[in-house]
């Protein structure tokens, strides 16, 4: 049974599989960046440790036959990017923003000169967990065929907004987010805290990387990233630094990215270029409409930004 027969529903099953596929790296990615922002630092670098990510989880894959091994190179990968990122923000008056863009320049120069070796081969990838399986309909099948990296991401989700809530680490991290200077008269060490934070908020990333080649679209390319590193700074603000939140714009976010391809499939193709420009716009609607100064506060970490 082709899209075509199965009508507008094709495009409605679409968006849907679409907004899980699509959304589960933009889920990681912003579950990382609400970490290292609620410690008060911004890494604009997670675009090019998305893109490492994907490239050591695709090629650590190939080359050990196994995808887990895959997705926990990825994680280690996004880990050691966070450790360089996190040791250079922790100098006196060293910019954030200045050494987010070094490090997305440097990540995304690596990860395309160690991975053209890895454009041609082809990968294991993730085994999706198949709840569509009761289905007959080979689109609903896919549909329902989950990244375990989408489960994964919710649970995370869900743990980090209890971890921030509820436990006292997570209490520690608001405080040096909030004021560095209260969290030191308490006795923390913010340097510490903030460094744990990049370094566990990057290996997330790397993660969001490994679904991108290993799962969804499932290869490995120089373009394959698509700015969702960078997009994901504009989601956590749009989630209002709530890791659920952030699930739910993640899908948001996802939906819009496949709503292109859905149309295409049962045969629109009218404005196919402008659809798939539907991430960037939604991207652009989210900075214009948070760019209040008292939108922006609502949420955020006190210290976001600042050189303390």
């Amino acid at each position: 049974m082709s899209n075509s027969s199965i009508g507008w529903w094709g495009v409605v099953i679409g968006v849907l599989a679409g907004s899980v596929r699509g959304g589960t790296p933009f889920l990681l990615v912003s579950l990382g960046e609400c970490l290292t922002e609620k410690s008060g630092k911004i890494n604009l670098g997670l675009e090019g440790v998305l893109l490492m990510g994907a490239m050591s989880a695709y090629a650590v894959s190939y080359k050990t036959g196994s995808s887990l091994c895959g997705v926990a190179a990825a994680a280690g990968v996004g880990a050691l990017l966070g450790m360089i990122h996190a040791l250079m923000v922790s100098r006196p008056r060293v910019n954030d923003i200045a050494v987010g863009i070094a490090m997305l320049i440097f990540g995304s120069g690596l990860a395309f000169y160690l991975g053209k070796p890895y454009i041609e081969p082809s990968a294991p990838q993730l085994p999706g967990i198949p709840l569509g399986a009761w289905s007959s309909v080979a689109q609903i099948r896919a549909a329902l065929s989950i990244s375990p990296l989408f489960v994964f991401g919710v649970v995370v989700a869900f743990l980090m907004h209890w971890f921030f809530r509820s436990t006292r680490w997570g209490m520690h991290v608001r405080a040096v987010g909030d004021s560095p200077a209260a969290a030191r008269a308490m006795g923390l060490s913010v340097g510490r805290t903030r460094f744990l934070a990049i370094v566990c908020g990057s290996a997330l990333g790397g993660m969001g990387g490994a679904h991108l080649s290993l799962f969804y679209p499932g290869a490995w390319t120089e373009r394959i990233s698509s700015g969702q590193g960078l997009m994901a700074v504009a989601l956590v603000i749009f989630a209002r630094w709530n890791p659920v939140h952030c699930l739910w714009a993640s899908l948001l976010f996802g939906g819009a990215q496949s709503i292109g391809p859905a149309l295409q499939a049962v045969g629109i193709s009218t404005g196919y270029y402008l659809w798939n420009a539907s991430p960037y716009i939604l991207t652009l609607l989210v900075m214009m409409a948070t760019c209040s100064t008292k939108r922006t506060l609502v949420g955020a970490p006190g210290a976001l930004g600042t050189s303390s």
